[in-house]
């Protein structure tokens, strides 16, 4: 195969009759220029099949026109099941298999980070740049991190996902937007929810559903900032209606599915609460699988309640009471925000609080 020379910004400018500031011109801003001109540019790009030179021009204006987004790596590498793509056409077209578990794979656990990065790569698009993905999968010195920080004119991180001195290091080459948490006195523009709200305006309609009746809570990791917001939320709630934390059952899931219905498994075991909160709707989720599979009824027997709004809980028999999340606006905003900190670097840190909503559903409604 014979590969032809790539076409230039100084051929299109000849070809186009214009000087290569004009080209330039034309392909960042089109609307600055005349039409009649804007036209004979864009046949002369056309008729070479000319692409603009995205490290030169970074090299111009020390900018790579990049934006990162790392997300730690709830799934192993050596976890996924070997694939050997060039072999496929020796395969069967389909396979038949039977699920009588339900879906408990890695992915489960994504589903948030999943929206979050739709609504990142949409708004670096509309804001004219590419975005950049990182995962931290089994990273202890966090080398992927530091090397997207040299690739990239900022970096987006959830929160607690790079250690703080790493986070330091790196918000000293480049703007840094922590994404979820709250802010610890840092520097860093945030971008964040009111956990602790919701989730204690929550409880208290649990509590006012259910009485004097037990409680438990399922929490998530413990060095998730989200999950210790939502305790927090849930805790005020409970002292502030005079009861003792003491009589409330607390368990410990990791965000999955399968985590919920582990810790399901152990209230049934011990003789299932009145109402159980869960920090988030997966795990909520699969407490549902469990209750439903050991003949408790929701809601007659037992309330359940969730956090971010996934399409499942809407989904769920019964419908799931959550605390809906704007996931995809958490994405645009990280984004927003970063790229306004590339044009105003010294000004004042962000701090960028999105609303949430209480969707009450059948789980959490006491039958009359």
């Amino acid at each position: 195969m014979i590969v032809s020379k790539a076409a230039t910004v100084y051929d299109v400018a000849d070809r186009a009759g214009v000087s290569i500031a004009t080209v330039s011109r034309v392909l960042r801003s089109p609307d600055a220029v005349r039409p009649v001109t804007r036209e004979r540019v864009l046949d002369a790009v056309s008729a070479l099949g000319y692409v603009p030179s995205g490290s030169a021009r970074g090299l111009a204006e020390r900018r790579t026109g990049v934006l990162g987004l790392y997300f730690p790596g709830f799934d192993a590498a050596e976890d996924a099941p070997p694939l050997d793509v060039l072999s496929a056409g020796d395969a069967p077209p389909f396979a038949i298999v039977r699920d009588d578990a339900g879906d408990d794979d890695g992915h489960t656990s994504m589903l948030f980070l999943d929206e979050v990065l739709r609504g990142a790569e949409l708004e670096a698009w509309k804001q004219g740049f590419v975005l950049m993905v990182g995962v931290g999968r089994d990273d202890p010195d966090r080398s992927t991190v530091r090397d997207m920080a040299g690739r990239v004119d900022g970096l987006m991180v959830l929160a607690s996902s790079v250690p703080d001195d790493v986070l330091a290091r790196l918000a000293r080459r480049i703007p840094v937007v922590v994404l979820s948490g709250p802010p610890r006195g840092d520097h860093y523009d945030h971008v964040t929810v009111s956990n602790a709200e919701a989730m204690a305006e929550l409880t208290r309609h649990v509590l006012a559903q259910v009485g004097d009746g037990r409680l438990a809570f399922l929490a998530g990791p413990e060095d998730s900032p989200d999950g210790l917001q939502r305790w927090d939320g849930f805790a005020a709630a409970v002292t502030d209606a005079g009861r003792s934390l003491d009589d409330v059952t607390v368990l410990r899931g990791d965000f999955t599915r399968g985590s919920g219905r582990r810790a399901a498994e152990e209230l049934v075991a011990s003789a299932a609460p009145e109402a159980l909160i869960a920090a988030n709707d997966q795990m909520a989720l699969g407490a549902l699988d469990v209750f439903r599979d050991a003949g408790i009824r929701v809601p007659e027997d037992l309330l359940v309640t969730g956090f971010d709004g996934i399409e499942a809980a809407a989904l769920s028999r019964p419908p799931l009471t959550t605390i809906r999340q704007p996931m995809i606006d958490l994405g645009r905003a990280a984004v927003q925000v970063l790229s306004r900190r590339l044009e105003t670097v010294d000004a004042d840190p962000v701090l960028a609080r999105l609303p949430l909503q209480i969707i009450l559903r059948e789980s959490s409604q006491r039958p009359s």
